[in-house]
């Protein structure tokens, strides 16, 4: 089959007698896959193709940030940029951190050239704080009118340029570099790939790693292509949560080639062995004589995990040397050397580690030693030396960074891996370390200096500054690398309340950066080896600490935390406490005497597969539809969760205090209610918010205390919630729509008792409101607030006020009901009993408002307005000027005026939040708050 590129490949693959199949898992769908044939996957690129010709900047060649978070997104659009004669560029997850992920926008911006960015309008929130990337979504561009050219005149006409796809080799520990991936090197992958092993015909691929790590794109999603195969895509968390469900996987679909590191393949291994009985009982019916190439890498393999799953795999059926240790690189389109004869050679051998094998065809490896006047020479069997590559399979540069191209090749064009290795005698790879001092934890590398500096910046006084050592290490027994930090402590070894201090500190900070927990040493300065530049050496600290140099200072660290632990057990006090405690317990596999409702689960040795299967089985057992992981590790002792659960789903007295967002050293912000009374409205934009605390005002009567009975009644019981939450000034506040007569009140009240205000926002209301109030009965509110849910459209609910005009309250909410979306309802929890309090509460507020005056003067206000509603006025102009202008004269200064995207109803909803979350903060900034 001979192909010109990438395109040629799915158009050859899609236009088959019986067109092979992308086969999708969802999050929490787990019992059947969604199924897209390779024929459907290229109508969608090509139709997705001819949106492009209408996104500004847009060109042939152009780069396109992808930035998705599921595999489906991200498989249709990187055909879609594709076919539209762009370069895709696969986004990896941004990090926790917030100064992280802003460096990393900033760096990709300049990385990539100024790409255009296409993401979906659930993740715009990722991008919050930052001005710089060109940011389109999904709905938004399928939304536009798409060209008039045909798809197949696009695609012949769209150049095919050598460039094929970018991948970055880090994402959110470190500056990124972008592997530029040509369309011959992709192809000569590919194809000796599929010769390394013989696979069953028609076999299909398993992944549940994401797209943007080559493995999955390249060793599974294209291969699987080349050689016309189903593959099945599943989300890590569904697989990392419950081992023994991937193995269940590859039986259900008779899959020959997936993909399991070291890590994962040991937490398999713990799954059978700690379990016996539920694995026996899940896995009896298991035949995997399917399986051929269980491909593990990404870090070095324990051969004794190694043997021990090939016996597991063997008893349901696989071939002995099912399990395929390789190398491979970004570099080198993933894998591209193999050991097919795991276990059984390294065994043979005595190996601790699984040798990696010999080269597949498209790539030359050679191990050299430096010598004489920066010299080296090619190492004979056995030495160890540095591990370069070459070969069309290799990478020809690094996109936009010319200097780290030059610095990967040798003078004589080998590429420099970064890795120290031998060839045994029997010409296999083995690894023995690393040039570039990286830790690799679960298949994920990171930057030990990234981590140093981020400790160094808690300036906690606990630590002597700048002696602060991170390094990987594998102690005996362990099967997968972790993350080492050593420092020299600044207080006296009998202090342990400031060990603690520094202990729940620094493991906070690398959970945040890694999801990894590390293991914490404290040590004199004069205990830390040096180099011979008198600096702090990493590898010779890590070699004392794997000699056991180290050995007595880690026991009696352990033993005082230990101590420490035991001596502060706090018991739960309540069911909702027992019953988290019960779960953290289970899932860091203590006894829960050993962790306390106090403990912070973050210091008790936990990776990112705990926090998965934590936040799992908390859902599961409070049947709560979703709990953040990053919630879990904002609160993360059994108390602190409790509370937070508590507040966020138990029930409660009436506070109108709706905590959107905690964090942050800027004012907080203050947002009043619109008319419907609820403050789901400011859900996305609150997301996008993160330099501030955000706090909500939710209207009495959900949950059946009394409704208001007047306008002073909710400003005064508003105005005592503030003050409570934020005893002092300055304040920021802003209304949506009815919500900023609210607004306004609350700030004379907080003005006229010597408080400052600095920001008053109103969003698309006018001073005097009294008419529209008067128009509003209890059907007309019913069917506003319908529309605003999201129950009904904008035009149906117009055309039914005549219509249910003068029928009972019964009879508009039934027909409500019948014409809802019925998976909008559903996804609200409604029944007609609550939509019908919710009508009858909205309906309270605005006849609160039929005789309202504005009067009085505040000190400043910024007026955001949009489309206004029809039956108000027939232009922005007319709202503008013959409306919202009129807030001059209640305001000391000049109103400021800013025009954002949308009508009343979405300005700010998930298609606009991103753009008015931009103007909202400089309105903000220029107010000083």
């Amino acid at each position: 089959m001979h192909l010109n590129g990438l395109k040629d490949l799915l158009i050859s693959r899609a236009s088959g007698n019986r067109p092979r199949s992308l086969i999708i898992y969802r999050s929490g769908e787990t019992t059947s896959g969604y199924s897209v044939q390779y024929d459907k996957l290229l109508s969608l690129a090509l139709s997705n193709s001819r949106h492009f010709t209408c996104v500004e900047g847009f060109k042939q060649g152009s780069v396109v940030l992808l930035h998705f978070d599921n595999h489906l997104d991200n498989i249709i659009w990187f055909w879609s940029v594709l076919y539209a004669g762009g370069v895709p560029a696969m986004s990896t997850p941004f990090s926790n951190d917030t100064k992280q992920r802003e460096r990393h926008i900033c760096h990709l911006h300049t990385l990539l050239r100024d790409p255009i960015c296409l993401t979906r309008l659930n993740l715009l929130g990722d991008f919050t704080d930052q001005e710089v990337l060109n940011i389109h979504t999904v709905e938004t561009l399928l939304s536009t009118e798409a060209s008039d050219i045909c798809a197949l005149t696009v695609l012949k006409c769209s150049s095919e340029t050598n460039l094929a796809l970018l991948m970055l080799t880090s994402g959110s520990t470190g500056d990124a570099k972008a592997v530029a991936l040509s369309h011959e090197q992709i192809l000569t992958a590919i194809t000796s790939k599929s010769s390394v092993k013989d696979l069953d015909p028609g076999k299909p691929f398993l992944n549940w790693i994401g797209l943007d790590h080559v493995a999955s794109m390249v060793e599974i999603h294209l291969q699987a292509l080349y050689l016309n195969v189903d593959q099945i895509h599943i989300p890590s968390s569904e697989v990392l949560s419950d081992p023994l469900f991937f193995l269940e996987l590859i039986g259900k679909h008779s899959v020959a080639r997936s993909f399991a590191p070291n890590f994962f393949l040991a937490k398999i291994r713990e799954a059978t062995e700690s379990e016996p009985e539920n694995a026996y009982l899940r896995l009896k019916e298991l035949d995997l004589s399917c399986l051929r190439f269980l491909a593990t890498g990404g870090e070095t393999n324990v051969v004794d995990t190694c043997d021990a799953m090939s016996k597991l795999l063997c008893k349901y059926g696989a071939p002995k040397n099912a399990i395929t240790p390789g190398f491979g690189m970004t570099e080198t389109c993933a894998g591209a050397i193999f050991n097919s004869q795991c276990p059984d050679y390294d065994l043979e051998n005595g190996y601790e580690f699984a040798s990696l094998g010999t080269c597949m065809a498209g790539v030359e490896i050679r191990i050299t030693v430096p010598v004489e006047d920066d010299e080296t020479r090619v190492a004979v069997p056995n030495e160890a030396g540095n591990l370069e590559l070459t070969g069309p399979v290799v990478f020809g540069e690094y996109y936009n960074n010319p200097s780290a191209t030059a610095e990967a090749f040798t003078r004589d064009g080998w590429f420099k891996t970064g890795d120290r290795a031998l060839i045994d005698t029997a010409g296999q790879l083995n690894l023995v370390g690393r040039w570039k001092d990286t830790i690799i934890v679960n298949g994920v590398k990171y930057l030990p200096h990234q981590i140093e500096t981020a400790v160094e910046g808690l300036s906690l006084p606990e630590i002597v500054p700048g002696y602060i050592i991170c390094f990987p290490y594998r102690s005996s027994g362990m099967e997968t690398e972790n993350i080492c930090l050593v420092y020299s402590p600044n207080y006296p070894s009998n202090d342990v309340h400031s060990r603690i201090n520094a202990q729940k500190a620094i493991v906070q900070v690398v959970m945040l950066q890694t999801g990894a927990c590390p293991y914490i040493l404290p040590l004199d300065s004069l205990l830390l080896q040096k180099s011979t530049l008198g600096k702090f050496s990493r590898p010779k600290i890590r070699k004392a600490m794997e000699n056991g140099d180290y050995n007595k200072h880690k026991e009696e660290n352990d033993a005082l935390i230990q101590t420490y632990r035991a001596s502060h057990y706090v018991p739960p006090a309540n069911e909702m406490e027992r019953l988290l405690l019960n779960e953290f317990a289970n899932t860091v596999e203590l006894f829960e005497e050993g962790l306390g409702v106090e403990k912070t689960i973050l210091e008790m040795g936990v990776t990112s597969m705990h926090l998965i299967r934590l936040k799992q089985q908390i859902e599961k057992r409070l049947l709560i539809d979703e709990i953040p992981i990053v919630k879990i590790m904002a609160y993360p002792t059994v108390r602190s969760l409790a509370r937070a659960i508590y507040d966020t789903h138990g029930p409660r007295k009436y506070d109108p205090v709706v905590k959107l967002q905690p964090n942050g050293s800027r004012t907080p912000l203050w947002l009043v209610h619109p008319g419907v009374g609820e403050i789901l409205v400011f859900l996305g934009l609150a997301k996008s918010i993160s330099d501030r605390p955000i706090f909500a005002l939710r209207a009495r009567g959900f949950d059946g205390e009394p409704y208001f009975e007047s306008i002073n009644q909710a400003v005064a019981v508003y105005h005592a919630a503030i003050k409570t939450q934020q005893p002092k000034g300055p304040y920021a506040l802003a209304g949506y729509s009815y919500g900023t007569m609210l607004a306004f009140e609350i700030t004379k009240v907080l003005e006229a008792s010597g408080d400052e205000v600095r920001f008053l926002g109103s969003f698309n209301l006018p001073p005097h409101i009294k008419s529209r109030m008067e128009q509003l009965n209890w059907t007309q509110c019913l069917l506003h607030l319908s529309y605003f849910l999201g129950l009904i459209t904008e035009q149906h609910a117009d055309n039914a006020g005549d219509k249910l005009d003068g029928r009972s309250e019964q009879n508009a909410l039934a027909y409500i009901k019948s014409s809802a979306d019925p998976a909008r309802w559903a996804e609200l929890s409604l029944s007609p009993e609550s939509l019908s309090n919710w009508a009858s509460l909205a309906f309270g507020l605005q006849s609160m408002a039929r005789l309202y005056e504005p009067s009085g003067l505040v000190k400043t206000m910024d007026v955001f307005y949009a489309t206004p509603l029809k039956v108000l006025a027939l232009s922005r102009k007319e709202w503008l000027d013959g409306h919202l202008r009129k807030w001059t004269g209640f305001v000391d200064t000049e109103p400021r005026f800013h025009e954002v995207e949308g009508a009343h109803y979405t300005m700010i909803g998930p298609d606009h939040v991103f753009g008015f979350q931009k103007k909202l903060k400089r309105a903000l900034k220029s107010r000083g708050v």
